[in-house]
């Protein structure tokens, strides 16, 4: 380590630091020490992507200037090549977030468009604390929402109720069968509870099944709620925070379909 030159001894250092830092900033924000706009937009957006750009100018530098000295140092070499290897797959990473964040454009799906499921008063009240987004109506184009109020012009003049028809063409309701009512809530419940939800409350009355779903690292909670009608039972997950969800609420209503229905014995 001694031998090393300063460029390998700055890419060993940077490529330690970089998934402690990221792992710094998500768990920071899970456990409350900053919001979310300063763990994932300020840290390991904004932070994270000057890590792995400083890392990759660093590598490229030190790959030059290790090939141009005979002779070739084998060990010093591959020190760079991991740099930049390293540098691009976070780099990629990020290209890759940015992409996705761009096809899923919105953070409330629903399997019923025209009418998507209601969450219930303390649901609501739970999302005013944290301090919410609030929810939108299904057919405001979303030009009217002030959160998307930077989005494209050919985004800007749809809805939820397209986009998600649209983005989401696969996502429907799952029919109940020859189940009850009662049946389906209690095959939801157990699903939620399958798939690791928080918060789980089943309202007969209202014929509702809700639960919260907390992401692994960052703990960013996204409310769900199931509809279950006389023959069908409706999805809707809707994120907290954020713009995009980068597809992970019409995953989860996917998954949580799938789940119910094996509960259901397979309707």
């Amino acid at each position: 380590m001694k031998d090393l030159p300063w460029h390998s001894k700055t890419i060993l250092a940077l490529a330690a630091f970089l998934p402690v830092f990221f792992l710094i900033a998500a768990l920071g924000t899970k456990i409350g020490i900053w919001g979310w706009q300063i763990g994932l937009l300020a840290l390991t957006m904004g932070g994270g992507f000057l890590l792995a750009a400083g890392l990759a100018l660093v590598s490229l530098v030190s790959l030059v200037l290790v090939l141009l000295k005979k002779p070739r140092n084998n060990t010093r070499a591959g020190i760079a090549l991991s740099g930049v290897v390293v540098a691009g797959a976070v780099l990629i990473t990020f290209g890759s977030m940015a992409s996705t964040a761009q096809d899923n454009p919105i953070h409330d799906v629903a399997t019923d468009t025209a009418n998507p499921p209601a969450f219930s008063q303390a649901t609501m009240a739970a999302r005013e604390k944290s301090g919410a987004n609030p929810l939108n109506d299904y057919q405001t184009p979303l030009s009217e929402i002030p959160l998307f109020a930077e989005v494209s012009p050919s985004l800007a003049v749809r809805s939820h109720a397209q986009i998600i028809t649209d983005i989401y063409p696969t996502l429907r309701p799952l029919p109940l069968g020859r189940a009850t009512a009662q049946a389906g809530a209690a095959a939801v419940a157990a699903a939620m509870d399958d798939l690791g939800f928080k918060n789980i409350r089943i309202d007969s009355e209202a014929g509702i099944v809700e639960g919260v779903a907390e992401t692994r690292w960052f703990g960013f909670r996204d409310d769900v709620v199931a509809r279950i009608g006389a023959n069908q039972i409706d999805f809707r997950s809707v994120s907290r925070v954020g713009q995009s969800d980068l597809g992970a609420n019409a995953k989860r209503i996917e998954a949580l379909r799938a789940a119910t229905s094996v509960r259901l014995g397979g309707n």
